[in-house]
């Protein structure tokens, strides 16, 4: 939910998706072949800036193990309201705030990959609707789950899992949607609350079989 909310507001805000590279990608390759070069750069911007939150938030996992998520979750939070606070006071030019926020969701994408055995990304949801249309197709014909956790675990409960997935992206960005055109900027400060809410009570996450 929190994903879909930036997302929305970086294309609101900005004409930039923060969160879906797919997205960026194509329009740096369109806008190129316009000769748009400053959009393309700010698309392609937020490209790169992804890319070097995932890294840094891998870095961050292997250092800190246990308490990763809590520690993402945090330094997630921090940089949103830096970013309402620079953006209040205009200290912060539109490139530096694509930057800024796509290493944020960079950084976030990393503090979940996994629901179960179900592979999941939670700053974008491409991945979420192929990967539900193929376990609807697989419980249709009925066939096994080789990495079955259990007889709950089903190719309908994935199915279902990675619904709810896409359900909370699309309800973040509607929220985004109207709240960003009547409070701009500070809209950013409710994710920020929410992740540092996370941040306090997270689980440390249980360490990996030797």
């Amino acid at each position: 939910m929190i994903a879909g909310f930036i997302d929305a507001y970086g294309m609101i805000t900005y004409g930039v998706f923060v969160s879906f590279m797919s997205g960026n990608t194509t329009q740096t390759g369109y806008q190129t072949a316009e000769g748009a070069f400053g959009p393309a750069s700010l698309s392609a911007l937020a490209i790169l800036f992804f890319v070097v939150g995932s890294f840094a938030a891998t870095l961050l996992a292997q250092v800190t193990e246990r308490r990763a998520r809590s520690l993402v979750y945090g330094v997630v939070a921090i940089a949103l309201a830096a970013i309402v606070s620079w953006t209040e006071f205009e200290a912060l030019p539109a490139s530096a705030a694509i930057a800024s926020i796509s290493l944020a969701m960079g950084i976030m994408n990393n503090a979940l990959s996994r629901v179960g055995a179900q592979a999941v990304s939670i700053a974008f949801v491409t991945g979420a609707l192929s990967r539900l249309g193929i376990s609807l197709a697989l419980a249709l014909m009925r066939a096994p789950l080789p990495d079955s956790e259990g007889p709950w675990d089903t190719h309908i409960r994935r199915a279902v899992v990675l619904a709810r997935l896409w359900l909370a992206f699309l309800v973040g960005a509607v929220a985004s949607g109207a709240a960003t055109p009547r409070y701009g900027a500070s809209v950013l400060l409710a994710p920020a609350l929410i992740l540092a809410v996370l941040a306090a009570f997270a689980r440390p996450e249980r360490a990996a079989a030797g």
